[in-house]
């Protein structure tokens, strides 16, 4: 009599109790001519998180990349300055909170603030992609959230280069459907002129009911500041964003005692205890709050309560690939203290974001909250062999 050979056990995928981190990885990727101008959309940072049950999770990082990519796949150095990988390789990515500590001491020396904390943002936000896909659940639903399932976007771009052409990017935003559109950065800042000139201009693109925000982009001091904000008024902008160095928190109280505008600011910033310093010395009017910079959805959660606390509202920065748009989705669906506004970039000098990752669209100037698990987008696999530079 023969017998049928037994066949191989067949091994099941890891549970959840014994889900483990296998690999971290920081992908830089870069458009072939990079122009000296303000635009994060030129680069990008990608983090991908890897773990023994096949689950992949992408965060993104927004700062000096190829800094950041050292600061997460550096070498073992000692236990207050070592590469962030090394610290979360072989943990349960489930322990986001535990795990965010570990990061933050691990690094201490050099990461309290600034890459070192940017680089935990973007672990920070794999992780969260990882429970969420692990779970069958969206992030802001993890996060306890669903105050809103759509945001308003408002159209993120940098100015012409002449009041005229910002004025014509105006009326094309406005023509594309936004009912918010903000310009920032150079030429601002040449002289008041010039600046009041690009202000009117804009205005003039979008008519008299549509909300206009100005980003000054960190040109002036507090007494420029101020007559700048009074010559602005005028033209009634929604906000007037980071017009001050970020550690000027005297200048940004002068400031907004002085003007009936908004203060906006904080996207130079990297943990709570900053935005502390901006909140309470700078006494600014809304927090902005980059996913990609400040710790991710761990520390954003407890920024984001610290503005509640103070009646102040939060809004998303970003000016880089859809993840940090689906990122900052998801976050702001999960505090109360929103203006129900999205950032969303719309700079038409620079599409590496079409290129990386799958297009977020706006549908008569709204965008919805995703709602596949985790953070609902992955980055395109033909797109980072395309860009990729290390």
């Amino acid at each position: 009599m023969t017998t049928s050979p037994v066949p191989p056990a067949i091994q099941s995928p890891p549970s959840l109790s014994d889900l483990k981190i296998t690999g971290v990885e920081a992908i830089y990727l870069r458009l072939p001519e990079v122009k000296t101008q303000c635009d994060s959309g030129q680069d990008a940072l990608i983090v991908k998180v890897t773990t023994n049950a096949g689950i992949v999770g992408y965060g993104e990082v927004d700062s000096n990349p190829m800094a950041v990519k050292g600061c997460i796949e550096g070498p073992f150095s000692h236990t207050t300055a070592t590469g962030l990988a090394q610290v979360v390789i072989g943990e349960d990515p489930f322990r986001t909170e535990y795990l965010w500590h570990k990061m933050y001491r691990a690094n201490i020396y050099g990461g309290r603030r600034g890459v070192g904390v940017h680089a935990i943002s973007g672990i920070d936000l794999a992780l969260w992609d990882i429970k969420g896909k692990a779970l069958g659940l969206p992030v802001w639903k993890l996060l306890g959230g669903g105050f809103r399932d759509r945001f308003r976007a408002y159209a993120s771009s940098l100015f012409g280069e002449t009041p005229r052409e910002t004025g014509e990017r105006a009326r094309r935003f406005a023509g594309q459907g936004y009912t918010a559109v903000k310009f920032g950065w150079d030429p601002m800042g040449r002289d008041e002129a010039t600046d009041i000139a690009l202000v009117r201009e804009a205005r003039a693109g979008l008519g008299p009911d549509l909300d206009l925000m100005i980003d000054a982009g960190l040109v002036y001091d507090a007494k420029t500041a101020i007559q700048r904000a009074r010559a602005f008024e005028a033209y009634h902008p929604f906000w007037f964003e980071e017009p001050l160095l970020p550690d000027d928190y005297d200048g940004y109280a002068k400031l907004s005692a002085a003007t009936s505008l908004r203060i906006a600011a904080g996207e130079e910033e990297s943990e709570r205890k900053s935005f502390l310093e901006l909140m309470d010395k700078g006494k600014i009017d809304v927090v902005q709050i980059d996913l990609t910079r400040c710790g991710g959805f761990t520390e954003a959660i407890k920024i984001a309560a610290l503005a509640a606390d103070r009646g102040i509202p939060v809004v998303n920065h970003g000016f880089t690939t859809y993840l940090n748009v689906a990122a900052a989705l998801h976050f702001l669906a999960s505090i109360p203290n929103t203006l129900g506004l999205l950032e969303f970039v719309v700079e038409e000098g620079t599409t590496l974001r079409n290129s990386i990752t799958p297009t977020i669209t706006a549908k008569d100037g709204m965008v919805a909250v995703p709602t596949a698990p985790g953070l609902g987008i992955d980055p395109l696999e033909d797109g980072i062999a395309r860009f990729r530079v290390a």
